[in-house]
């Protein structure tokens, strides 16, 4: 009996290995492909994730560093780099909050909401090919099941 369960927890221990292993490989394909599909416009998939979180209708007003770092799970250290560089560009723009005069917000401007509408068709390609084989169905799916492991990760 033991010799069972030891074979069970070396199998599950292998299924393991396999699903994070293919998780680290699969993110790293998604930055280099990623990065390919808007190279033409200057982007990488950093810059299009801040110009995506930036876009949507929630952070129209701006969002202060610390939110937008929550928000895609980056350092804050790393995220000012990267604003930096948008800024630099004029994707980008920093104001004072409102709210705390102390708080720094970042909002997109007007060159990064033409530059965001201008990434759409290569980013939906690129969506398109690469969930070619998925139904509607597994992607609900994977996005329930990332949502979990991300969850569950988040809490170690």
């Amino acid at each position: 009996m033991a010799d069972l369960q030891t074979e069970k927890n070396y199998a599950v221990q292998e299924i393991d290995n396999r699903l994070f292993f293919r998780l680290f490989q699969a993110a790293n394909t998604l930055h280099t492909k990623g990065s390919q599909a808007v190279e033409e416009f200057g982007m990488t998939t950093q810059r299009w994730s801040v110009l995506g979180a930036l876009s949507r209708p929630q952070a129209v007003g701006g969002m202060s560093i610390g939110d937008l770092s929550r928000y895609l799970l980056v350092s804050r250290q790393n995220l000012t780099v990267l604003l930096s560089r948008l800024e630099r560009d004029g994707l980008l723009e920093r104001s004072t909050s409102e709210d705390d005069r102390r708080s720094r917000k970042v909002k997109l401007a007007a060159k990064g909401e033409v530059l965001w509408q201008k990434l759409q068709e290569p980013i939906h390609n690129f969506y398109d090919q690469a969930l070619i084989d998925l139904s509607f169905d597994d992607r609900l799916a994977f996005i329930h099941y990332f949502t979990k492991l991300q969850t569950n990760m988040s809490k170690l």
